[in-house]
């Protein structure tokens, strides 16, 4: 059986090591590679050409999610290395938007080794591999029957939340202190809701809403 190349993008070095550590010890795996940031990942992978990338989504303070604008830019430039999102964070929009952007698999990090080096595998093989909440998600997504034509169907429950601070007036500072969430992560879910109601400002995005009943 030919090794599984595995490149690991995560900004604590130690979550790399200890990944590192127990990764290479299973048989048929080989981490050749780690990153702290997206600027060191793409040249790594570029040079490594690993078959699965391990990418955790928050790849610094600023942001809950700025991993996802390098999945898709690994996904764009490198299709022959897979990658498995593996996140502190859970949140149904992040399973959404990772695997939009080209993942092939969404695990939490609390997941066990041996759950792990199966997602590992399996998305070696170009197939899907999620742990149970993500892969809820995914179903409960696919088997929406409007899913992209509804924009209700599209909101998901933390744009609703965000929607409601909108229509409160609060900032994205407050709404970001209110939720527990950075504020670039909010600026996030906003851009996101404007986008899916076809609003190009805050108050339209916040009419739209109340005259299709999410608000």
């Amino acid at each position: 059986m030919d090794e599984i190349r595995i490149v690991l993008i995560d900004d604590h070095s130690i979550v790399r090591q200890g990944l590192r550590t127990m990764l290479d010890r299973e048989q048929g795996l080989s981490v050749v590679g780690e990153a702290g940031s997206a600027a060191t990942a793409l040249p790594l992978i570029a040079q490594t050409r690993p078959d699965v990338v391990l990418l955790d989504l928050k790849l610094s303070t600023a942001s809950d999610s700025d991993g996802l604008g390098l999945c898709g830019q690994i996904s764009a430039r490198h299709p022959g290395s897979r990658i498995l999102v593996l996140t502190t964070f859970v949140d149904e929009w992040l399973v959404l938007e990772s695997i939009k952007q080209g993942a092939k698999g969404y695990v939490a990090k609390d997941v066990d080794l041996t759950e792990l080096v199966r997602a590992i595998r399996s998305v070696q093989r170009g197939e899907s591999a999620f742990d149970a909440h993500s892969a809820s998600v995914v179903v409960r997504w696919l088997h929406s029957k409007q899913g992209l034509d509804d924009p209700v169907q599209q909101i998901t429950p933390r744009e609703r939340e965000v929607l409601a601070l909108l229509a409160r007036g609060m900032s994205n500072v407050a709404i970001g202190q209110r939720l527990y969430i950075s504020e670039a992560t909010v600026k996030f879910h906003v851009g996101n809701v404007m986008r899916k109601l076809g609003a190009t400002r805050r108050a339209e995005a916040v009419y739209a809403a109340s005259k299709i009943g999410i608000i």
